[in-house]
C-alpha cells in the first residue's frame, strides 16, 4: 500500500534526494524533512576544499534555492535532532519534544565525526559540518603550522587545501601511506609523492595518542613513539561513525550503520539511505556501507522506489572521487589493498593514468587519475573476467 505520510530523518544530501525522488515519482502525500543542523540542505564535498580555501562562500553550497525547496511541498524542520524512534508506530521524538508519526520513515542521519582524547582544547578541529569548515578556515587564517591527523580521504584533502593556502602542513596517521586502505599500496605511493612534491610533511605509520597543550591551547600532537609534532592548529580527520545513537533503544539492528536488507529496509516501513545505511549488496553478496555523495543520491532513488512499492534491490557499482592539488582521482567499484593493480592507460609519471583492480581473475575496480572519461569507459569491465593481456596506452 502506498503511504500517505513519509518522514525523512536527516536533511542533508541523502535526505533531500529521497524527498525529491518521491515527488518525481508521483508521491503526493505529506512529506517531512527533519534535520539536526540549522542550515538548509547543503553539499558537503566542497567543505574540505573550496569552503576551507575561501574560494566559495557558504551560500553557494546550498543544494537547492529557497524557491526549489518551497516547490518540493515538504515541511522542513531544522535544528531539532531526532532522539528516539518507535518502529511499530513509526513515531520519531525530537530533542524539542516533538512527536512525528508517518507511514514510512527514512533514516538519513549520516555520520558523526570521530575525535581523539583531549580534542576539546582550543585549536583542535574536526570537519564534518559547514560550521566546522568555517571554524577551521578561521583558525588556519591565523596560523602557520597545521597537523592533520588521519591519512584517509578527508585528511588528505584538508592537507592539500591548507598547503595550497601557504601553511606548513604535516599529515600524520597510523597507516604507512595516504589512503592506503582505499587505494592500496601502488596508488598510495603515488599519492604520497604528490603530497611531498607540494611540500606536505608525511609522518605516517605511527598512531597519534592525542594533542599536546599549554594553558588550554593546542601546541602539537604526540605520536606513539613519544615524538611531538608542533602545531598551531590540529585537524582531526580519523573518520566518522554512523549517527545511530538515537536508535539505541529502538530494537532495530545497529552495527556498522543501520542494518538493512537489499531493499535498504531496516523494518516494515523503515528505510535507511546514505552514510548511515548498512545494506546487503546482492552483487557482492555482502553487507555494504558507502560514505560518499554519489551513493547518497543513487540510493535515495532506490529507497523512494521501494517506499512506493517497487521492491527492487539496490546494487550500485561504488564510486567516489577526491580532488587533491592538481589531481582528480576517481574510484569505481571495489579497490583496496588486497587487489592486484595494473596501469592500463596513461602513465603515472605524467600524472594521468587509469589503473585496473583485480581479485581472483575478475575485475573489481577501476581508478582514474586525472583521466575521468577513460576511467568511466572502463567501469563496464567491473564484474567481468580480467583480460590476460592489456597494453598500456600512454
Amino acid at each position: 500500500m502506498t503511504p500517505s505520510r513519509v518522514l525523512v530523518v536527516g536533511a542533508s544530501a541523502a535526505g533531500l534526494a529521497t524527498a525529491e525522488a518521491l515527488r518525481r515519482k508521483g508521491f503526493s502525500g505529506t512529506l517531512t524533512l527533519l534535520g539536526d543542523e540549522p542550515h538548509p540542505p547543503y553539499d558537503r564535498p566542497p567543505l574540505s576544499k573550496q569552503i576551507l580555501a575561501g574560494s566559495r562562500t557558504p551560500d553557494t553550497t546550498r543544494l537547492r534555492t529557497p524557491e526549489l525547496l518551497a516547490a518540493l511541498d515538504a515541511e522542513l524542520l531544522l535544528g531539532d535532532p531526532a532522539v528516539h524512534l518507535d518502529p511499530p508506530t513509526r513515531t520519531v521524538r525530537t530533542a524539542s519534544g516533538r512527536e512525528l508519526s508517518a507511514d514510512a520513515v527514512v533514516v538519513a542521519t549520516g555520520l558523526r565525526a570521530r575525535t581523539l582524547p583531549g580534542t576539546d582544547a582550543e585549536g583542535v578541529h574536526v570537519l564534518r559540518t559547514l560550521d566546522d569548515a568555517l571554524a577551521l578556515r578561521s583558525a588556519l587564517l591565523a596560523a602557520r603550522r597545521l597537523v592533520v591527523v588521519g591519512e584517509g580521504v578527508l585528511g588528505c584533502e584538508i592537507a592539500a587545501t591548507a598547503r595550497s593556502m601557504g601553511l606548513d602542513v604535516t599529515l600524520a596517521g597510523p597507516r604507512p601511506g595516504p589512503m592506503l586502505t582505499q587505494f592500496g599500496p601502488v596508488v598510495s605511493e603515488l599519492l604520497a609523492a604528490l603530497h611531498t612534491g607540494h611540500g606536505v610533511h608525511l609522518r605516517l605509520g605511527h598512531a597519534v595518542t592525542g594533542p599536546t597543550t599549554a594553558e588550554g591551547r593546542v601546541t602539537g600532537v604526540r605520536l606513539d613513539t613519544d615524538e611531538v609534532l608542533p602545531a598551531d592548529v590540529v585537524a582531526v580527520a580519523i573518520g566518522g561513525d554512523p549517527a545511530t545513537g538515537w536508535l539505541a533503544d529502538s530494537g532495530l539492528r545497529v552495527g556498522n550503520g543501520l542494518v538493512c536488507d537489499s531493499r535498504c529496509r531496516a523494518a516494515e516501513g523503515i528505510y535507511a539511505v546514505g552514510d548511515v545505511a548498512a545494506w546487503h549488496h546482492e552483487l557482492f553478496d555482502a553487507p555494504m556501507r558507502l560514505e560518499n555523495r554519489t551513493n547518497a543520491t543513487e540510493q535515495a532513488v532506490a529507497v523512494a522506489d521501494n517506499i512506493l512499492g517497487a521492491d527492487r534491490p539496490y546494487v550500485p557499482v561504488p564510486y567516489f572521487w577526491t580532488d587533491q592539488f592538481d589531481a582528480r582521482i576517481q574510484a569505481h567499484g571495489r579497490l583496496g589493498p588486497d587487489a592486484d593493480v595494473t596501469v592500463v592507460e596513461g602513465d603515472p609519471e605524467t600524472g594521468r593514468f587509469v589503473a585496473r583492480y583485480e581479485r581472483d581473475g575478475k575485475v573489481t575496480g577501476v581508478l582514474g587519475w586525472s583521466m575521468p572519461k577513460q576511467a568511466r569507459l572502463r567501469r563496464q569491465e567491473i564484474g567481468g573476467p580480467a583480460p590476460t593481456l592489456e597494453p598500456s596506452a600512454p
